[in-house]
């Protein structure tokens, strides 16, 4: 069972990324998924969550309006698509499954990818 979380990089602000969350050993239509992440010196937070019942998404507020989380059952991955990017959204990038109902509490994932880095700055 694994998750890995690719499509950081470097990007100017106001540029886009889409991160990609892959599974492996596991099928991710049946999970909810959350984004988080962690800038340096400061808490890991929640950024995104696309539940398994009804793919229903929530956004924390820094990110509303120009972040969307969305999955691909036949690819077995979850996008982040990142827009409008600011140098605050400088962090690693973390996709965590959840078997049960979404969380914006780190802790109660049960699976999580190794973490990509995003970098905005000019």
């Amino acid at each position: 069972v694994q998750l890995q979380a690719s499509g950081g990089g470097p990007v100017q602000p106001g540029g886009s990324l889409r991160l990609s969350c892959a599974a492996s050993g596991f099928t991710l239509d049946s999970y909810a998924i959350g984004w988080f992440r962690q800038a340096p010196g400061k808490e890991r937070e929640w950024v995104s969550q696309i539940s398994a019942s009804d793919d229903s998404t929530r956004y924390a507020n820094t990110v509303k309006g120009r972040f969307t989380i969305s999955r691909d059952n036949a690819k077995n991955t979850v996008y982040l698509q990142m827009n409008s990017l600011k140098p605050e959204d400088t962090a690693v990038y973390y996709c965590a499954a959840r078997s049960t109902v979404v969380s914006r509490v780190a802790s109660e994932y049960d699976y999580w990818g190794q973490g990509t880095q995003v970098t905005v700055s000019s």
